[in-house]
């Protein structure tokens, strides 16, 4: 009973906030909000499905819809966007070039795994050595191990890197990296053109599906803990004149990390309507919702420590050009802090 009392007011306190949010911003246009197609962005997908984004005169956000992080960029620096459904690379890029945009939330955190294709994967059976599992494998199939990652820079290829150089400090030598896109690594993975990558759910699931030889080898707390994935990035002026909107989105995101944890079932169809433009089944976008629950992360501060190391890794790796992003003036968890003590107290 007290968990459902709690529950309500919750509920009316999410209500309450969508409405005054509404009323401050009586005379604004409606929120245009950007995202990608990707799992990562689901807490949006939840949010929009359940019609619970915040109004403006009755009308709800509108959705923008980009296939790249690098165009989000440019339409969030263009002044196009209130708000974003980004990872933390472009965000940092955003403020790095002056973008007045604060990240007030997290989505999801150690979001990378690798994956690798069955002549590959028994090298990193357990109890083996994973510093020369590519040595071993090299030696036996007389060729390097082909790995494949997204472009330079990106958090799948930083968590990558930062894992065969900080973590088994495998040699160089002894590997191919090569860089693709979410459908060509996928394509390459099911095909053999590539013997493992670093990729995302849901990804992970099709080629687990698909590929019964293929397994994890490594998953994100082991390539990068703690590593930060995509995050909501909210116009500063959107913060300065209309906080009960930003404090509306930010509530919604907590409700929805709570669904995409606790009930996937429900949660798979909001999800799936977006996600690869609906062509996934939809039991597959709910089994790669339940592999993905542990990495659902709201807070905000869980990720401000881990950030600051990815793009100092960045930095050292030549990766990240110019100073490093002060973190403080990026981030501003007010929103969240005051949410979660509101939670707390009920």
């Amino acid at each position: 009973m007290k968990r459902i009392l709690a529950q309500a007011a919750l509920a009316l306190g999410l209500a309450a906030a969508t409405s005054a949010a509404m009323s401050a911003a009586s005379t604004a246009a409606p929120l245009e909000i950007g995202y990608l197609p990707i799992l990562p962005a689901a807490q949006l997908f939840v949010a929009a499905g359940q019609n619970a984004l915040p109004a403006v005169d009755g009308a709800p956000p509108k959705l923008v819809q980009f296939q790249s992080g690098p165009a989000m960029v440019q339409a969030i620096l263009a002044g196009q966007l209130d708000a974003a459904y980004v990872g933390i690379g472009p965000a940092l890029v955003v403020a790095a070039k002056g973008g007045d945009f604060k990240v007030v939330a997290s989505n999801v955190v150690e979001q990378v795994s690798l994956v690798a294709r069955g002549d590959l994967a028994p090298y990193f059976a357990p109890g083996s050595d994973a510093s020369t599992a590519f040595a071993r494998f090299a030696k036996d199939k007389g060729r390097l191990p082909v790995i494949a990652s997204y472009p330079r820079g990106s958090v799948p290829e930083a968590a990558l890197q930062y894992w065969l150089r900080k973590r088994i400090k495998a040699d160089p030598a002894s590997y191919t990296l090569i860089t693709q896109g979410e459908a060509q690594i996928q394509q390459s993975l099911l095909t053999g053109a590539v013997d493992a990558a670093a990729i995302l759910e849901p990804t992970i699931t099709s080629v687990l599906d698909k590929e019964p030889k293929a397994r994890v080898v490594a998953h994100g707390s082991d390539l990068f803990p703690h590593q930060p994935g995509a995050v909501l990035l909210v116009r500063g002026k959107l913060i300065r004149e209309h906080p009960d909107l930003v404090k509306a989105l930010v509530a919604e995101q907590i409700s929805a990390t709570a669904l995409l944890r606790d009930d996937p079932a429900k949660a798979a169809p909001l999800v799936q309507k977006y996600v690869a433009g609906g062509r996934l089944p939809v039991k597959l976008v709910e089994q790669a919702i339940r592999n993905s629950r542990d990495q659902f992360q709201a807070d905000p501060n869980v990720i401000i420590p881990a950030t600051q190391a990815l793009q100092q890794f960045l930095k050292d790796t030549d990766a990240q050009q110019g100073p490093l992003v002060d973190l403080s003036r990026l981030f501003d968890t007010r929103f969240y802090d005051a949410a979660a003590k509101a939670s707390a107290q009920q």
